[in-house]
């Protein structure tokens, strides 16, 4: 639409025309969001909202950044190998965890310091038998 309204014509009218012709054309043919409701449409106005998407998109959900984000994901982890139902399974659970921090290890996340070293697999598994650290 490089075009400018004629004098003379009336604003409405002269979008209309525009509309028209790009509908004759087929520009809006197979769309695709075509015949999907607009997201958002109904929900509360929030002027920030597209902010708030691209907080998301970029930081994930949390809105925190990335090294705080992996903080979380290191205690969600421990959790969930002390409460595995084998040591397989919590071995697996670490063994993923801790190729995450490693690889943040070496090539640095933004945020905060990460603070966050590869978690020991046989002290953790010897904590979750109940066994003392150290022996």
């Amino acid at each position: 639409m490089t075009q400018r309204k004629p004098a003379g014509m009336g604003f409405e009218s002269w979008i209309d025309k525009q509309i028209r012709e790009a509908q004759e054309r087929g520009e809006f043919d197979n769309l695709p969001s075509a015949g999907k409701p607009l997201p958002g449409a109904g929900g509360p106005h929030d002027e920030d909202w597209w902010i708030r998407r691209k907080v998301r998109e970029e930081e994930g959900t949390t809105g925190l950044p990335p090294s705080l984000v992996l903080r979380k994901q290191a205690e969600t982890a421990r959790a969930r190998a002390l409460a595995a139902r084998t040591d397989d399974e919590a071995r697996a659970i670490i063994g993923e965890m801790n190729a995450e921090i490693l690889d943040a290890l070496r090539k640095p996340l933004s945020g905060p310091p990460l603070n966050l070293m590869p978690f020991d697999v046989e002290e953790l598994l010897r904590e979750r038998k109940g066994i003392p650290r150290g022996q």
